[in-house]
Parts: structure tokens; sequence; C-alpha cells
């Protein structure tokens, strides 16, 4: 069985240069190996390519007893909702940002301090200035967004939208889930669209949400609907490849997910914009009377209490649905380093969602600066993997896996995806066997040294 390790070393470091840039796996002496090395490397596995069930089955199962499982504290099962079933996990995806990524389990760097013991199914933390990953719980794992999904539609519209421009709420804009949180915009009341911004941040205005999004999408009927879809594309430009949208808010819609690695990508954006930045870590905001209807003007205060109790908080996102749980995103600011905490699937108890993001950050800010398991990519790397998409395809075979670079390319399902990169389908087959691979050499080297 050691004769295809050595083709599977050159196509999967193939692989990880066009997906991960710029991380130590596309740093490799074989880096330079070209798509069609890859496909003949790929046509070697041709007998395992055969019966897929049950290789994938075997490396599941030893994937998974190596894996390290997350520290979580003892709590009492709280009665929820049964979670939505997640897509199947791409090899080629989990594996962005860094080969060690690709794990449900825990991911941190040698000799650091334990991590904090969380109800959070996956967490991550993440320095904005550098794209480094601290450490990490399931990155890559898909997860139930609730609210912080409003960050995505930051990301979106945000510079779409005049801060300045005054918006007429219209009776779509409060189609909301009956008793899920709104901000208290009326229809037929008027608001500039600054206010809401701050509704939708402070507040987790879903109703502000719909209003923001229609705007966005050019105020029709339809301009929700061609906002969801920008955010899709959004998040496909920046590589948040477990990430689609169904809803602008959050609110639950069927197929939508993201993972604590793409909601790091979508903070990076967030963060990025000035108005954003005032808007998430303004206190309190007053919502303006309204003449027709006849509505008095009201206040409302910034539920993230990271603000109020964490010194260099920089703001974020909560949320929650009964379905999704709390989800949480927070950053703050620290001895010149800027660290982002990003969480899903936790309770509130012990520790509600911001205390669980506090948790994280604390721990991130503990690491020396420079520590890294993985890396953030860039849109400028996710637009290089996606051009080079079509130059690979050109050089293969004719009949090399064309329709499959296709559906799986840039607007597909995947994003700018490997499998468009090679062209050849196989290799969401070959792939695993090279991450259980990397990861057990890099627990053996570290076991090793600890000795």
């Amino acid at each position: 069985m050691r004769t295809p390790l050595t083709p599977l070393a050159a196509m999967t470091a193939a692989v990880l240069a066009f997906s991960i840039p710029g991380t130590a796996a596309a740093a490799s002496p074989t880096r330079s190996a070209s798509a069609s090395s890859a496909l003949s490397a790929a046509s070697s596995f041709s007998a395992l390519s055969a019966k897929p069930a049950a290789a994938f089955s075997a490396l599941s199962a030893e994937s998974a007893a190596a894996e390290v499982p997350c520290p979580k504290p003892k709590i009492a099962k709280p009665s929820a909702p049964p979670r939505p079933v997640p897509p199947a996990d791409v090899a080629a995806d989990m594996a962005v940002g860094g080969a060690a990524l690709a794990t449900h389990g825990l991911v941190v760097p040698p000799g650091s301090p334990a991590a904090p013991a969380l109800t959070a199914t996956t967490w991550m933390v993440t320095d904005l200035d550098t794209g480094e990953v601290l450490g990490a719980c399931g990155p890559h794992v898909h997860q139930t967004p609730a609210s912080v999904q409003k960050l995505l539609l930051v990301a979106t519209a945000i510079d779409k939208l005049d801060p300045t421009q005054r918006v007429t709420i219209t009776e779509g804009d409060l189609n909301i889930e009956p008793n899920s949180s709104a901000v208290g915009i009326v229809p037929g009341g008027v608001y500039p669209i600054s206010t809401l911004w701050l509704g939708l941040l402070l507040n987790s205005g879903n109703d502000a949400a719909n209003a923001l999004a229609r705007m966005a999408g050019g105020g029709g009927d339809d301009g929700l609907a061609r906002t969801v879809a920008a955010m899709n594309d959004k998040a496909a430009s920046i590589g948040a490849r477990q990430t689609h949208a169904v809803t602008p808010s959050g609110l639950d819609g069927k197929g939508q997910f993201t993972s604590a690695y793409d909601l790091a990508l979508i903070a990076r954006v967030c963060f990025a914009s000035a108005d954003f930045r005032k808007y998430a870590l303004t206190e309190i905001a007053k919502m303006p009377a309204q003449k027709k209807p006849k509505v008095g003007g009201f206040q409302f205060q910034n539920e993230n209490k990271l603000i109020y109790n964490y010194p260099g908080a920089l703001g974020g996102k909560t949320g929650f649905t009964t379905v999704a749980r709390h989800s949480y995103v927070g950053a703050a600011t620290r001895n010149g380093r800027t660290l982002v905490a990003t969480l899903l699937g936790a309770e509130a108890r012990p520790k509600r969602g911001w205390e669980q993001g506090a948790a994280l950050l604390d721990w991130g800010f503990s690491l020396p600066a420079g520590t890294s398991v993985g890396k953030l990519v860039t849109p400028e790397e996710v637009a290089a993997a996606a051009s080079s998409a079509p130059a690979a395809e050109a050089g293969a075979p004719a009949g090399g896996g064309s329709a499959a670079a296709q559906q799986a390319g840039p607007g597909g399902p995947t994003g700018f995806t490997v499998v468009a990169a090679v062209g050849v389908a196989g290799i969401l087959t070959v792939t695993p066997l090279l991450l259980l691979l990397t990861q057990r050499r890099r627990r053996r080297m570290e076991a090793a040294a600890k000795q």
C-alpha cells in the first residue's frame, strides 16, 4: 500500500496549492505540481474510487478516533427541537485555511494553555489583522446561524446604502416569525438607513433586516430575494464555503448554514467598515416618532453585553433561535492585536454566548503573537483560485471532468472549489486520505516533541 503515497502526496499538494494559497501545505516542495499531474495521480486511485462507500466508512472511523474532543462543561441537556441535517462534508472545503482545520474536534497550538470548556458546538479564535487562526473546535462544521447571519447582510449591503437615505417601511418588511426579535418600525413609517442599521445590530431587529435587504436589492417586491442572492454571492467571493443564506435576518430557513470559520471571514469584512464599527459600539439609540401612523419615539439599547464588560471590546453580534441555539461573534483589541471569537450551537448556561466569546478572547490573547493553526483565506486568493479553474480545465484531457468543474465552480454549491481547479470529480475521494495522513503526522511530531 505504500506505492500510491507518492502520487497521493503530489496530487494533494496541488489541491492545497489551489485551495489555500499562502499556507504551509501550499508552500510544500511539490507546490508547482500541475493540474495535469494531479489528474494523472488521481487515475492511480481508480480502484479506490470504485468503492467509495467502504473507503469513506473506514476513513471516517479512523479520523473520528484520532480527533481530540473539544472541552465541554457538564450540563443538563436542554429541551430543543432537532437540529437540521447538515450537508455532507466536502474534504476540500474542510481544508480551506489549512489541513489542520479539517476536523470536527479541537485544534490548538502545541503547548498552548487549555482551551476553555464551552457549550458551543463549534468555535474559532482568529487574529483579524493577520488572518491567523489561533485555535478552533470544528471550524468548518456546518451549523445553523441564527442572527449572526445579519453580519453577512452587513458585509453585503452596508456599502450599497447611503446611511442618510430615508426609507418608507412596507407591510412586507414586517413579515417575520411571530414573537421573533423586532426593533419596532411600523408600516408607513419613514426611517433613516443609519437607524435601521442600529436596529439590526443593537436590537437584532428582523424587521430592520427585511427593510434593509429590500432596499439593498433595489427596493421592489423582489428586492429582499435579490439581496439574499447577493449574500450568497458575497459568501462565495470571500471563501465562506459552508455558508448558505435563505433569510437576511438569520431566522431559520431550510438549507441555511454557516460555520465558525466562515463567520470569521464575514466578520473581517464587517470590521473593515467604519460605519459598522461605529454601529457595533453604540450603546443606546433612538427610534424617531412617526406622524402617519402616529407613533411615539423610543430608545433601544445594544444587547451585546461584551461592549459593557470586556476591556477593548469592538462589538459583534448575538444570535438565538430555538433550532440554532445561541450563536455569537465578538471582537476586541489588546496590546495592538485584534481578535475575533466566533461560536455556534451554544447553550446559555453556565455561560451566555457573549461570556463564551469573552472566554475565547481571553484564551486567544494569552497566546503569543504569530501563533497559528491555520489562516483565513483572502478574497484575492479566492479570486485567483477561481480564475485558475478554466486554465486547469483547458489543460485536462478530453472528457476530463469539465461538467463537474462547471457544476462546482464559482456560483455553484461550493464556490471556488478545488474540483474545478483540477478538473476531476474523483479528487473528493482521494483528498480525505491526505488529510488523515497530515493530521496523523502532525500528532506524531507533537508527541515526539513532548518526550
